[in-house]
């Protein structure tokens, strides 16, 4: 090739790539790079993380200590008392600066933020859950720009609103103030639009930190961008799915444009619009035939559409695109001889909601890794699961978490974040709420996931119940008048509107627990938190008889197994009431309630490795009494969600998984529990039964076998039937009084094993015991187990001479996840488990151990 032709090529390459670089409306340049952060007055600069937030910065330059370890977050209250300053700089050239806007974007600022650039205030944010847009092009220049973000302490910005106050509003019981030192203990974190859960919650630390903790970019576009894609469901039928796209369009000026929608790269509407300058919105038809719906876990796929609009101005374009599903929800409130109903109907099918209560991953947000998203995700389908509640006061969670739910057909009940307190209602905080709320509706409502909006958590039952209501008035009835107006302003008023203005189609729920907006709960009419069990210190067996129409909250608390304790404590912390256990325990009433419990149904552990096993075993069987009981009782009851499935630091606390992602004994119970097939026997007004629960939307036929049998394996009784199990319900199939029952029994040395069979196959199986296991008279078993390596698995097959109660593997501080843990092993039965681990065969078989509940005690 002359050289001639090679610069004629090289010059039409850089052609073709200057007209392919010029072919977007819009460039983004990511800043999340090149930072550092000092406290404020201070000449002292370090490399900082964004995202990002203060604590991590401070912990990733060793000026403090991990703060989860031991007693070490008593320590650094220190922080939230200083300002602090982030800054960067970064390069722009002319291509970049011609453009007809450039706007900084913020997804999160946390919290009191103000935003210079090069040199000029460009912003001031208050909200850490809104996302936060500026024009900058005034403020820019060719060659190198200065940002700097400098961050308010919270905690002082929030005392200048306390005391401006003039009064104290009732609640934020669980704002740690005096662990973090404020002045004269005041509970300031309702004044700040900012997660609660910072100031410390009966489950988590108090570490009220300040940071860039979601990206920030600069945008630059010509003629016009797309602001906002919203995908609206019109009707959806066997045949047919008809849409309207709404794309929100921001125009520099009036221009022609031609508007496409697809679906993964298929043509689905077009049209040419001529654009408004300003913001307006444009509307698009388009229909998908033969729709394949979306379903939630357990009742068919997750079947997702890929829908793109594209903007194109003269020859220039800009994307912008949503996952979606097929299907219809409703929340349905309909009269009966009861009460009022409160069922999720999807795809005309009512669907029993089987989950729980969903917290932050890590006390610093910006922490949480897309592999504890999917990790946490995976841990509920697996389960059985199809639906996490968001709770109100973490923050609005990432987008991949609602990505995940929409892949894993896990159903979103999305609180706003407010609980357990009351709020503000002066006209600038009414705003800031409105604004939060219209972001993240319009970021979350495309997702199939999303069921039901929230407006708070815990905060009408404690108005009325918990005297929060008598607290006001004691400070004058224009204090409780003052209150309960800013309460049904913004749960009444704000956010419904913001739910009907940005998703309509969606059912707004004004507060959890409640029989309607306004209406405190009453268990024939709404939802219900329940925690008799626990702070009433009733007995398990009432979680079978305390039912409302959905329960939404409960619970009961265990410590991390041994292998996560020793990530934060020392040997000799290893005593529940020692400094650090007991730091590690935000309920007022834990470790003492744990014990109080434990003892009731068990002898004393022996020694401190035992108590933890001991307690994850009460947690999940108690917890069994709630799963079962709920699902029992459907239709009247349709939903069981329990406290909580994870949690943001090492605690004793009533979650299922530890901080470490750790399957507690509760999450394998809870997986067995939430089966679309449950065979569950009981007692109930002196009877004994048997009832199952098929949420498979077709007919079983099968075979119900009971026997008693003794601990050695003999049989003392049996019987079976042939059953007809409909769909979708649940049913008695079984019932006898006990005391005829157990007569010439020897309750304290048998059991009532109870199957569903078809054929030679067990489709389901529980077991019962006639009392509590301290006056079981539990044998001594001989387990023996052999381990083998399959094609991704280890596979461990077992057996026991004898029954072998709660037996549970462990690998000691290695990494591994069993598929069963802390079960039953009947006398002379075979058991098959698999073992998932990075570790050989030989690594193995030097570190598991396993242990059964008769070991546990002297």
């Amino acid at each position: 090739m002359s050289r001639l032709c090679l610069a004629l090529l090289v010059v039409l390459l850089f052609l073709l790539g200057c007209k392919s670089q010029n072919q977007n409306l819009m460039i983004v340049k990511e800043l999340n790079s090149n930072w550092e952060f000092s406290e404020k007055d201070s000449v002292n600069w370090l490399p900082a993380k964004v995202p990002g937030c203060v604590h991590t910065d401070l912990l990733a330059n060793g000026k403090i200590e991990d703060p989860f370890y031991r007693l070490n977050e008593h320590d650094l209250q220190w922080i939230d008392k200083k300002d602090w300053i982030y800054k960067t700089e970064f390069d722009l050239d002319q291509n970049f600066l011609k453009k007809d806007r450039l706007v900084l974007d913020f997804k999160g600022l946390d919290t009191y933020a103000d935003v210079y650039l090069n040199d000029q205030e460009v912003l001031s944010a208050d909200n850490m859950f809104r996302e936060w847009t500026v024009d900058v092009k005034k403020y820019l220049k060719t060659g190198k720009n200065k940002l700097k973000v400098e961050f308010r302490s919270p905690i002082n910005e929030g005392l200048k609103l306390y005391d401006a106050n003039g009064f104290v509003y009732p609640g934020a019981e669980n704002d740690q103030a005096e662990l973090g030192q404020v002045e004269g203990n005041k509970r300031v974190s309702i004044y700040t639009r900012k997660a609660g859960y910072h100031y410390g919650w009966d489950w988590g630390p108090r570490l009220v930190s300040s940071g860039i903790w979601r990206p920030i970019c600069l945008k630059a576009w010509d003629n016009a961008r797309i602001k906002d894609l919203q995908i609206v469901q019109n009707e959806v039928s066997e045949d047919l799915a008809r849409f309207t796209a709404i794309l929100e369009l921001e125009a520099e000026q009036e221009v022609l444009a031609g508007i496409q929608i697809q679906n993964d790269g298929m043509d689905l509407a077009t049209s040419e619009v001529q654009l408004k300058k300003g913001n307006h919105t444009y509307e698009l038809d388009f229909d998908i035939k033969n729709p394949k719906l979306w379903w939630p876990n357990g009742l068919g796929d997750q079947i997702l559409y890929n829908i793109k609009a594209q903007v194109n101005i003269n020859g220039k374009k800009e994307d912008a695109s949503h996952r979606i599903g097929i299907r219809t929800i409703e929340v349905v409130r309909e009269k009966d001889e009861k009460g009022t109903s409160f069922f999720f109907r999807v795809n005309g099918i009512p669907v029993f909601m089987k989950g729980a209560n969903y917290i932050p991953n890590d006390i610093f947000p910006s922490r949480v890794s897309k592999e504890q998203l999917k990790k946490v995700i995976a841990t509920a389908k697996k389960s059985n699961m199809n639906m996490l509640r968001v709770w109100g006061g973490g923050y609005y969670e990432d987008d991949l978490f609602y990505d995940l739910c929409d892949e894993a057909g896990i159903l979103v009940w999305q609180d706003f974040m407010f609980a357990c307190a009351m709020y503000p209602g002066d006209q600038e905080f009414l705003n800031n709420v409105k604004l939060e709320a219209r972001d993240n509706i319009k970021r979350l409502r495309n997702h199939p996931s999303i069921a039901l909006w929230c407006g708070n958590n815990e905060i009408l039952v404690a108005w009325h119940n918990w005297g929060w209501k008598r607290q006001a008035k004691e400070q004058g009835e224009e204090v409780s008048a003052k209150v309960w107006k800013a309460y049904a302003d913004i749960f009444h008023e704000v956010l419904p509107k913001a739910v009907e203005t940005y998703d309509p189609s969606r059912f707004y729920w004004s507060s959890s627990p409640s029989s309607g907006t306004g209406i405190k709960p009453d268990l024939i009419n709404g939802d219900d938190h329940y925690w008799g069990v626990w702070w009433g210190k009733e007995p398990f067996e009432t979680y079978a008889t305390h039912i409302a129409r959905f329960m939404s909250e409960y619970g009961f608390q265990s410590f991390p197994e041994m292998k996560s304790v020793r990530k934060y404590a020392e040997p000799k912390d290893y005593d529940i009431y020692s400094g650090v256990m007991k730091s590690h325990q935000r309920s007022s009433i834990g470790n003492e309630t744990i014990e109080y419990y434990m003892l009731k149904d068990y002898k004393k552990p022996k020694d401190f490795e035992s108590f933890l096993y001991v307690n994850h075993v009460l947690q999940a069987e108690g917890i069994k009494f709630a799963l079962e009981g709920h699902r029992r009782a459907m239709p009247y009851c349709m939903g069981s969600l329990y406290w909580q499935i994870n949690d943001c630091w090492p605690v004793a606390s009533w979650s299922s998984t530890d901080y470490y992602q750790e399957w507690k004994a509760l999450q394998y119970y809870v997986k067995k529990g939430f089966e679309p097939l449950l065979v569950s026997p009981y007692f109930e007004n002196d009877s004994i039964k048997v009832a199952v629960v098929n949420d498979h939307l077709k007919e079983i036929k099968a075979k119900l076998v009971m026997r008693v049998l003794d601990f050695y394996g003999k049989e003392k009784w049996s019987e079976s039937k042939d059953i007809t199990i409909c769909k979708n319900s649940s049913e008695v199939f079984f019932s006898q009084e006990l005391k005829s029952f157990l007569q010439n029994r020897n309750p304290n040395r048998e059991l009532f094993l109870v199957e569903v069979q078809m054929g030679e196959e067990v489709l389901e199986r529980n077991i019962l015991y006639f009392n509590p296991v301290k006056d079981l008279e539990l044998p001594q078993p001989n387990v023996e187990f052999e381990i083998t390596k399959g094609e991704e698995v280890y596979e461990i097959s077992l057996t026991s001479d004898v029954l072998a109660k709660n037996l549970f593997f462990t690998l000691g501080d290695e990494d591994g996840f069993f598929s069963d843990n802390y079960f039953d092993v009947l006398a002379g039965e075979s058991v098959n488990i698999k073992l998932e681990t990075e570790l050989s065969l030989a690594e193995i078989k030097k570190v598991i151990q396993l242990r059964t509940l008769d070991t546990t005690f002297e």
